[in-house]
């Protein structure tokens, strides 16, 4: 199956964002925290304990924390001594950004075990926020055998010691720590920060080299490692030494490329500015701990524990503008725009990551269907930045959705102009998106190209792999070569049921019937609520004779997700089947003649290598 490819603005697994939002733009709250949406339910019609707690868990389960903060206090009026209630208001206050609230609880819940590890680490923090860096010291004290808190525990107790004047006593614990390999992904930053919150730009240059020149960094915390380059970047501009803050920022780059971040720090540097280090304290650099880990754990189902992780930092270092970014991809993700919106209008004016949030402006202003808003906000922006290849992408992502492939094309025309002739390996998703525009208007030799560009740029990129494969079984051209594409997306991406159907689909096709059979029940299996991929398999079905599976999977397919199939075909296919087939057909193999492809379905996850 073709579908629709998920852009990021940011290259960063975690820090990257998908140019998908749902949900209109909205002022935070004077307390700076983002307003949530509406809450249609009445806690005060609760008259009982199970009412309170059943309402207040379902609210938990939704994210819908301000709900379910009222309610579990509801249930607590019922059952002051019910500890079960007091440990989730309290996540529920963290998760919600109210720190200090959360921390009366946390006081109160210290000597319960089944939340020490939450009640220990957020009293340090907030010892080291007020200056009590001794007790800091104590309370996260650590002797356990969990590898992840023994490394926040122990970062966090060394940025005690930075705040209490003993420096060198940080950066020796650090270094002595043991632990796996990967505790260096981390360590070598923070020990860098250390060493520039105590003076020592000498050491911190050490120390920041190595993080940035660490190649398990990038992959396992390319946060982290981005905060690592313009660390250093910053350190060599305040010294003086403007060509070695651009080699600096060029390591980044060659990493991660088109990192709009780093792209406004270099201007910044070219400029002649010396712009102020991320961290300079020992509570921000304690606030940094908890959002590297946080930034590196982010994936999906793994949202509350991120979201916990990454408010507790943003207590402590509010102006954090890649806090603020990845808080609002974690309300996107679950599905709470108007959260997101409120993050991400908090980035300072003056931060690099302002633009990022401006492009998921416009990105919202779409998802909540101010099509034409949304289109001229982001006109702006590529007027006022026309090199911000991001620009063309959030804008060619409202065009795909509003399906207007022509303008689609001539935005990616004109990012290709940009680009010039000789494009880097990350700007192969421009051409794939052309390529998408161009095969929707049916003018296929201007498609292929580029696709075969962005494969050139990334031979190894699965979805185009899949959209060039199927494109050239679905025209009966290249059989053989767009088969071995297909599987070669499929060796990739195992576990995507859109590629998965891509193959069933290419081998029923090709009148390959059994072998359909077999690819497009894993398809559903992988993508069970799809009503397109129902609806292959039961055509599948139909022709190998298995009828009565054919009829029960088109009737799933009626009440299954997907815009783009034709239920009134569905319709008719269940009560008539499919027609005999055409011996005269042009199909390989005169194998299964079929509709044309439908338009591409709700994208996958995205790609992490965008």
């Amino acid at each position: 199956m073709r579908h629709k490819f998920n852009l990021f603005l940011l290259s960063g697994a975690a820090l990257a964002m998908a140019l998908s939002l749902a949900g209109a733009p909205r002022a935070a709250t004077p307390e700076g925290k983002p307003k949530d949406e509406t809450v249609t339910f009445e806690p005060a019609k609760v008259q009982s304990f199970a009412g309170a707690f059943l309402a207040a868990r379902t609210a938990d389960v939704d994210h819908d924390y301000p709900t379910a903060i009222t309610l579990y206090r509801k249930a607590l009026e019922f059952d002051a001594a019910n500890l079960e209630i007091r440990e989730r208001l309290m996540i529920s206050l963290f998760l919600n950004g109210d720190f200090d609230e959360g921390l009366a609880e946390a006081e109160a819940l210290k000597d319960d075990e089944a939340v020490e590890r939450i009640t220990t680490i957020v009293r340090g923090l907030d010892a080291i926020r007020d200056g009590r860096y001794d007790e800091a010291k104590k309370l996260l004290a650590y002797d356990g055998s969990n590898d992840l808190d023994k490394l926040t525990h122990s970062l966090i107790s060394a940025w005690a010691d930075v705040g209490a004047g003993r420096e060198k006593q940080a950066l020796q614990s650090v270094r002595s720590m043991d632990g796996p390999e990967w505790f260096k992904v981390f360590t070598e930053y923070q020990l860098g920060m250390m060493a520039l919150v105590a003076g020592d730009a000498g050491t911190a240059r050490e120390h920041l080299t190595a993080a940035i020149t660490n190649q398990d960094a990038v992959a396992t915390a390319p946060d982290t490692f981005m905060r690592g380059v313009m660390a250093l970047a910053r350190l060599e501009a305040a010294a003086g030494n403007k060509q070695k803050a651009l080699d600096a920022i060029s390591v980044g780059d060659e990493m991660i490329s088109n990192y709009a971040p780093l792209k406004a720090l270099r201007e910044s540097i070219e400029n002649g500015d010396k712009p102020a280090q991320q961290v300079s304290d020992a509570t921000e650099g304690a606030a940094s701990v908890l959002f590297s880990i946080g930034a590196a754990l982010n994936r999906q189902g793994a949202e509350d524990m991120v979201s916990l992780y990454l408010q507790v930092s943003h207590a402590l270092d509010p102006e954090s503008a890649d806090t603020l970014i990845l808080l609002g991809g974690i309300a996107e993700k679950l599905e709470k725009p108007e959260r997101a919106i409120g993050y991400y209008e908090q980035v300072p004016a003056g931060s690099p990551m302002r633009r990022i949030s401006e492009l998921q402006l416009g990105l919202a202003l779409a998802g909540s269907d101010q099509i034409e808003e949304a289109r001229e906000h982001l006109k702006e922006l590529i007027a006022a930045d026309p090199s911000d290849i991001r620009s063309y992408l959030a804008y060619g992502s409202v065009l795909s959705d509003a399906k207007d492939y022509a303008e689609m094309a001539s935005n990616y025309d004109k990012a290709v102009e940009v680009i010039g002739p000789v494009p880097k390996q990350g700007d192969w998703t421009i051409f794939f998106q052309r390529g998408i525009a161009y095969e929707r208007l049916k003018k296929w030799e201007q498609a292929e190209p580029n696709f075969k560009k962005a494969l050139e740029l990334n031979p190894e990129q699965p979805q185009v792999l899949n959209y060039l494969g199927y494109s050239w079984v679905d025209m009966n051209r290249n059989l053989e070569e767009g088969l071995d594409m297909i599987r070669r997306a499929v060796e990739l991406r195992p576990d995507d049921g859109y590629i998965v159907d891509s193959l069933g689909w290419a081998y029923y096709r090709m009148g390959r019937l059994e072998e359909a059979v077999t690819e497009l029940e894993r398809a559903v299996q992988l993508r069970a609520g799809d009503a397109t991929i129902n609806d292959h398999l039961g055509d599948a079905y139909w022709r190998v004779g298995r009828k009565l599976e054919a009829v029960y999977q088109w009737n799933r397919a009626l009440v299954s997700e997907g815009e783009d199939v034709n239920r009134e075909q569905i319709k008719e296919k269940i009560e008539k089947g499919l027609p005999p087939l055409d011996p005269d057909a042009t199909t390989a193999k005169n194998g299964a003649a079929e509709p044309e492809m439908p338009a591409p379905p709700p994208a996958t996850e995205p790609d992490k290598k965008s």
